[in-house]
């Protein structure tokens, strides 16, 4: 596990609270039209907050995207973002986009530890005049202005078609799911289970490792107690894969199966590949530059599509060194 980083910016001034209702929201955005100048839509001088909503930095993944929101933010000197960590707590969560809402903020992106908790305070938010980008994963309903993410269930459905073939359309699978509470571990599922649908592969254990490594090196550890026969698992996320790979290495049986995750970091998914640690990983973009541009337009009042979709590319020994194979 890497250690949390935050990310963490000054608090907000007075001054800047007293700003924090200009422009708050689509409707209350100045009008512009997309070949508008910036600067005619933005006054000078202004500084526009943009609260960040992360629901835990426990994850590599997730600090990535807090680094992708901030590095991009930089660029543009009348931004300023300010991050909070719920630490994988949703009453936590919902207390700082509360917090947010309270203290004015221009525009508020949040990637929400579950849908249901966090629907209702995102939809405050929108009643208060408040743009809200979703990231990563869903709310229930429509009431936010700009989703962005990866199609898990694409995603999902791929892997299972890569893991069919691979085992020849037969085997014994452990799946380490996320989060089930969380639309990615939801559709990772639904999405794999209609990729091997119609083949002999057996899924021989599942079990819930909510996206953290340790859960789902001791979720391995019970799978590997009870079946002396597994030929691939199936991770939500490449820490899930790297952790069951560490239990049954530890067992003795890591050569005995192979192991798949979704994620793909350079510096963690990807270089598993490389090292011959996982067989495969999916890329699941973090969607923080894109978040970034996305809030620019908001913020310049220009109209945005209430969803973006970002593409996803498969990993393998065989692709890793021409940066992958893009997903159809």
């Amino acid at each position: 596990m890497h250690r949390p980083q935050k990310f963490m910016l000054l608090v907000l001034s007075v001054g800047l609270a007293a700003l924090g209702g200009f422009l708050a929201g689509c409707g209350k955005a100045p009008s512009s039209s997309s070949s508008a100048d910036e600067g005619s839509a933005r006054p000078a001088g202004k500084v526009f907050v943009i609260g960040m909503s992360q629901c835990n930095l426990g994850e590599p993944w997730r600090v990535q995207m807090n680094a992708d929101i901030a590095a991009a933010a930089r660029q543009h000197p009348d931004l300023k973002v300010v991050f909070k960590d719920a630490q994988n707590d949703t009453l936590q969560q919902r207390a700082h986009v509360e917090e947010f809402v309270s203290a004015k903020v221009d525009l508020l992106i949040v990637s929400p530890k579950e849908a249901a908790p966090l629907t209702e305070p995102v939809a405050r938010a929108m009643d208060a005049g408040i743009p809200v980008i979703v990231l990563d994963r869903r709310l229930l309903g429509d009431k936010f202005t700009c989703f962005i993410g990866a199609d898990n269930k694409k995603i999902g459905h791929a892997a299972g078609e890569w893991i069919k073939q691979t085992l020849g359309g037969k085997g014994n699978v452990v799946e380490l799911e996320g989060l089930m509470t969380s639309t990615p571990g939801q559709d990772r599922h639904s999405g794999f289970r209609e990729g091997i649908a119609g083949s002999q592969i057996n899924v021989i254990f599942e079990a819930d490792m909510k996206w953290l490594e340790p859960d789902a090196r001791k979720e391995m550890e019970s799978a590997l107690s009870r079946f002396p026969k597994i030929d691939l698992v199936y991770a939500h996320n490449d820490p899930g894969a790297h952790g069951a790979y560490l239990a049954a290495q530890a067992a003795g049986r890591e050569k005995e199966m192979k192991f798949v995750g979704i994620d793909a970091l350079p510096q963690e998914g990807v270089a598993y590949v490389s090292q011959g640690i996982l067989s495969a990983t999916f890329q699941y973009p973090t969607g923080g530059a894109e978040a970034i541009t996305t809030a620019l337009k908001i913020l310049a009042g220009e109209k945005v599509p209430q969803e973006i979709t970002l593409g996803s590319r498969l990993f393998t020994k065989d692709n890793v060194a021409q940066g992958g194979q893009a997903l159809n």
